[in-house]
């Protein structure tokens, strides 16, 4: 059992959490929880950490057996968690990677989420969440969006990350183009969108572009895209929340479809 908190392995821990950069260089990440445990892909799971007080339930200390683990004692679990009440489990994991070919791939109707400049972790979780949902085939996005492996993003997707294609585009704009040869039709809700996103059709290929929280999306991006739409406001409300507005568009694709 770990019981110093200046335990290597526990200081590796604090800081892949802490540091995006070192997370990338690695090549690994951190999720924790029972949720995020049990749902981890068993080849993806490299170590798994539980606190001296860990309650095992059957399922669990099934697939602990499977993974095998390391007990901590409670500071020290309290010291590599991120969370404020930790449920005693926390795993590190290999990072997935996929291209905008994976994500074609096997896709008849495609549909796609293409984020540009997000900083919050937790919108962008909520988007890989609903984007799950939704069936959506994959979200790009651009380089300056926030890191997907943030302990708060993960924590957000309540498992997506283990099952939605991504990728960080090196140019945001030709990824778009290259979506568009392949006869994805890509809409952007814009202030200037003069028709309601709910009288579009998405039956066929389609992408939506979702921009930063504060800034909305880039001149440049903006004009990649074959149509501008608009969610309709009342009150005084000038726009929505972009997992918000992201969940709608992907949902009324979705909702399409069905018929």
């Amino acid at each position: 059992m770990i019981t110093s908190v200046t335990n290597k392995k526990v200081k590796s821990i604090v800081q892949l959490n802490k540091k995006a950069g070192l997370r990338r260089k690695e090549g690994i990440f951190i999720a924790e929880g029972i949720k995020m445990f049990l749902e981890a892909p068993l080849e993806s799971v490299l170590e798994v950490y539980v606190s001296e007080g860990f309650h095992k339930v059957s399922q669990i200390e099934q697939k602990l057996k499977q993974c095998g683990y390391e007990t901590v004692s409670e500071e020290v679990f309290s010291k590599i968690s991120d969370t404020q009440t930790p449920q005693g489990i926390l795993c590190v994991l290999g990072q997935s990677h996929y291209s905008l070919k994976d994500m074609l791939e096997g896709q008849e109707v495609p549909l796609f989420l293409i984020v540009e400049g997000l900083q919050d972790p937790g919108n962008l979780g909520t988007i890989l969440r609903t984007g799950e949902g939704a069936g959506v085939s994959g979200v790009i996005m651009s380089k300056d969006t926030v890191d997907i492996y943030n302990p708060k993003t993960i924590r957000s997707t309540m498992g997506s990350i283990y099952r939605v294609p991504f990728f960080y585009a090196d140019d945001i704009v030709q990824t778009v183009k290259a979506l568009q040869k392949d006869g994805i039709k890509v809409y952007a809700a814009h202030l200037k969108g003069e028709k309601s996103y709910s009288r579009c059709d998405y039956t066929g290929g389609t992408a939506f572009l979702i921009g930063n929280e504060g800034n909305g999306l880039s001149e440049e991006l903006s004009e990649a895209a074959d149509n501008y739409i608009k969610i309709p406001m009342k009150g005084q409300v000038e726009s929505l929340n972009a997992a918000v507005s992201a969940s709608l568009l992907i949902y009324e694709a979705a909702r399409q479809r069905e018929n």
